[in-house]
């Protein structure tokens, strides 16, 4: 995989300082991938990328300006480097916009071993016999799995290389590989889609083929049947990915640009109790191998372990140079961007830290309620922390899941889920960027027929 070197890098910065830039920083991704889908045996999508782009943002004074190019070449460079730095200067003064305070940067970094020693891009015909493999197995688990959505085996390779004026410069490499399968199971006229995946850094630890099919397969066939519920106030219970998309979102209210424009319910939070007391919620850049996991952020900047909430108190907020300007705080490391983007704020691995109940201890805790696996649509105020999704999952009677409901609407408030979280997971596993265990709520509203 061909990379952009340092040396053009500071080549391009060198060329915005002598055109007027007071300062500037160069973002080079190069990045190759191939993703192959079948769909009920025969290939349905083969698709391989390679490209390299260059991204630059220059300042003049307070005004900036951010673009970005593929083509590399100096001559085509040195025009690209003009043209940025005359939009930065006829772009409006922004007094909190600037790089980092210099004294900030790292002069090391860790190893967090982000790229696979053993494997690059698998070849599509590996591929193609990964997600057969998969997809087969789930169609073949039962006789009600009778269709198929498809399955897709994908491998990407990358590198990063950011570098400013004020002397920094940084570089990673990382890999990453997928597997999706989305089976249908029917009985007579109801059909009802599963869903399953594998992802991780090292080719070697995604989950075996087989075994993601079947897993998409149980979870197709025990949607089958599904009822309506009448209205009702109850206990539900999130499965891992439920609520790892409910911590996400409480999260997006702790960052900077949620928090500066008055947009979020954390607003004025920070040191106060927001959640349950054993909640504790922590984005860790620097787990070994994780698939968030990185060196430095995107303004060059140390990544870090933070606990943004430690036992039910919002402990800090998420935060890159410009938001933590405009609220009077230092910058968290917590920057992101993408090439010929400016700098915005994410977070990197992201989790719930485990409690000490098995999932089934904390089924067999619920008299009536609901055991929550899929949400629909986006019904998230974080303004004012209201939520209403669409929903659907088990219904728990005495301790156990009865059968299937769907049509429902789940609605809450964030602070008061997070306040009535009464039981944490033991069962935290690494399959994405943000992650969490099984959860309990007290209570919210489950609006039905």
């Amino acid at each position: 995989m061909a990379t952009v070197d340092l040396e053009l890098a500071n080549w391009a910065l060198g060329e915005a300082k002598k055109k007027g830039a007071t300062a500037a920083e160069v973002l080079c991704v190069s990045a190759e991938s191939l993703a192959a889908g079948v769909r009920l045996g025969e290939v349905e999508k083969l698709k391989s990328s390679r490209e390299r782009r260059l991204g630059l943002r220059v300042f003049c004074g307070q005004s900036s300006a951010t673009s970005s190019t593929a083509e590399l070449e100096r001559d085509s460079l040195a025009d690209f480097v003009a043209n940025t730095v005359e939009l930065a200067r006829l772009s409006a003064a922004d007094p909190w916009a600037g790089l980092p305070d210099p004294a900030l940067h790292p002069k090391t970094f860790p190893e967090l071993s982000l790229a696979d020693p053993d494997s690059g891009i698998v070849p599509a015909d590996r591929a193609l016999e990964i997600a057969r493999t998969a997809e087969q197995a789930a169609l073949k688990f039962d006789p009600r799995m009778k269709n198929s959505e498809g399955a897709e085996f994908s491998s990407g390779r990358y590198h990063v290389m950011f570098a400013n004026s004020q002397g920094f410069a940084g570089e990673y490499s990382g890999t990453s590989y997928s597997l999706v399968v989305a089976p249908i199971a029917q009985d007579g006229d109801a059909m009802q889609q599963g869903f399953w995946y594998t992802s991780n850094r090292r080719f070697g630890k995604l989950d075996d083929a087989e075994s993601v099919g079947i897993i998409a397969a149980k979870r197709a066939l025990r949607r089958l049947g599904a009822r309506k519920i009448k209205t009702t106030h109850a206990p539900i219970v999130f499965d891992p990915d439920m609520a790892a998309g409910l911590i996400r979102s409480v999260i997006g209210a702790a960052s900077g640009p949620s928090l500066y424009k008055g947009a979020s319910f954390l607003v004025g939070e920070l040191g106060k109790q927001i959640a349950a007391s054993g909640v504790t919620i922590i984005d860790d850049a620097l787990i070994p191998g994780g698939l968030g996991s990185k060196p430095f952020d995107g303004e060059g900047l140390p990544t870090s372990r933070k606990k943004i909430v430690d036992n039910g108190v919002l402990a800090t907020y998420l935060l890159d140079c410009y938001s933590a300007r405009k609220l009077g705080l230092a910058p968290t490391g917590s920057a992101s961007r993408s090439v010929g983007d400016a700098p915005t704020v994410s977070t990197t691995n992201l989790y719930l830290e485990p409690g000490s109940h098995t999932p089934a201890d904390i089924i067999k805790s619920v008299k009536h309620g609901l055991y929550l696996t899929e949400t629909i649509g986006f019904g998230v105020n974080l303004v004012t922390g209201d939520y209403s999704r669409g929903a659907g999952g088990l219904w728990i009677e005495d301790g156990e899941l009865a059968y299937p409901v769907q049509e429902i609407t789940i609605a809450g408030n964030l602070k008061e889920m997070l306040g009535g979280i009464e039981m944490i997971g033991n069962d935290l596993n690494w399959r994405s960027s943000t992650v969490s265990p099984t959860i309990k709520i007290s209570e919210m509203t489950i609006a039905g027929a």
